[in-house]
């Protein structure tokens, strides 16, 4: 029997964007719930995000990621997730519970902002679990463009929630009961090996392989290769963007919910190496990831999905913190048993 051929489905959300008819967004839950249980990736067009907006994006981390290292090293915040982080201050197939077979930290940077826990009045919550932003003074126009576009992303994830409940026959406000206050993070990467010609004598690592903590991620990318997602077969599959379109991939807590009838699939980054030539690769990741006092718990409708097995209920802000442990402390996450337990599989294969 031939091996399906690996895909990451494009899938157009307009109907629920702009109120479409009940029949179109069934449709719409229909495709989603093929796509996450099939892939656990999907391109999703009709998003609505003025093309402006991601411009202003695209320019501002260009601007930032353009200064020198020692401005940008001015902005590294200790302790929380915000702010810069230089290449290879990361790990994040540690994350996982694995090691990297090169030994090579993750050779990307990275700047951080998020929701502050000062952003829902009423609640009494730590700055401790969310973080305070810092804004790079250097580049006026960075907070402004980021903001805009982190509210747009914000709102493709909750529109994403939404089809999730219909996808998957919860109740209609499941995923809004868990992150009516969500620790939702906005990470902007820039693959940091200068453009040009490259010897290599050994295997580079842009960003190790792992899978990603929350609920639910909504990716802008440059469609320049790199980015590399674990099919069922076992083989690593070259993944970049159609004209319009954002990638969306599950994270590990969705996972949980549906006990892995919806997959928090394994990906990487590799250096975008063209004959011989590095190519620049921009990536902004929006991690929609939950209330960090939530507990995530198995859906009771999954709960003998794969072969009976089950998740321990943990909260949000617990699962995170042991994943960042590992990514950042270099501490091996033992926790993460099903996600490495893949890892390893996929190692004893023939990488495509």
């Amino acid at each position: 029997m031939s091996t399906p051929t690996f895909e990451v489905p494009a899938i157009d959300i307009t109907p629920w964007v702009t109120a479409g008819s009940a029949s179109a967004r069934r449709a719409v839950a229909t495709a989603v719930d093929d796509a996450c249980s099939r892939v656990g990736f999907m391109q999703i067009l009709g998003h609505g995000i003025p093309q402006p907006i991601l411009d202003g994006l695209a320019s501002g981390m260009d601007a930032f990621f353009g200064l020198a290292a020692e401005i940008k090293n001015g902005y590294r915040v200790h302790g929380a997730n915000r702010g810069y982080s230089p290449p290879k201050s990361e790990s994040l197939s540690l994350s996982l519970g694995v090691e990297s077979a090169t030994r090579m930290n993750d050779f990307f940077e990275a700047f951080n902002i998020g929701v502050e826990a000062r952003s829902f009045a009423g609640l009494d919550l730590d700055e401790a679990d969310y973080g305070i932003n810092i804004w790079p003074g250097e580049v006026p126009a960075f907070e402004s463009a980021v903001l805009d576009y982190f509210s747009e992303a914000g709102r493709v994830a909750r529109t994403l929630t939404e089809i999730f409940c219909v996808a998957l026959g919860l109740d209609a406000d499941h995923f809004e009961r868990l992150a009516d206050h969500s620790v939702d993070v906005l990470r902007m990467n820039n693959y940091a090996l200068p453009e040009g010609t490259i010897n290599l004598d050994g295997e580079l690592t842009g960003m190790g392989e792992h899978t990603d903590f929350g609920l639910v991620t909504v990716l802008w990318a440059d469609q320049v290769a790199g980015l590399q997602v674990l099919g069922t077969d076992r083989q690593w599959h070259d993944v970049s963007p159609i004209d319009g379109a954002l990638l969306v991939n599950l994270g590990d807590l969705t996972a949980h919910i549906t006990n892995d009838h919806w997959m928090s699939t394994l990906h990487r980054v590799k250096p975008p190496i063209v004959d011989g030539t590095i190519r620049r690769r921009r990536s902004a990741a929006f991690f929609h990831d939950g209330n960090v006092d939530a507990v995530i718990s198995t859906a009771p409708s999954y709960l003998d999905a794969d072969a009976g097995l089950a998740y321990e209920p943990v909260t949000v802000g617990d699962h995170i913190a042991a994943k960042l442990a590992g990514s950042r402390q270099g501490k091996s996450n033992v926790a993460a048993v099903r996600e490495a337990a893949r890892v390893l599989a996929a190692s004893s294969f023939k990488q495509s």
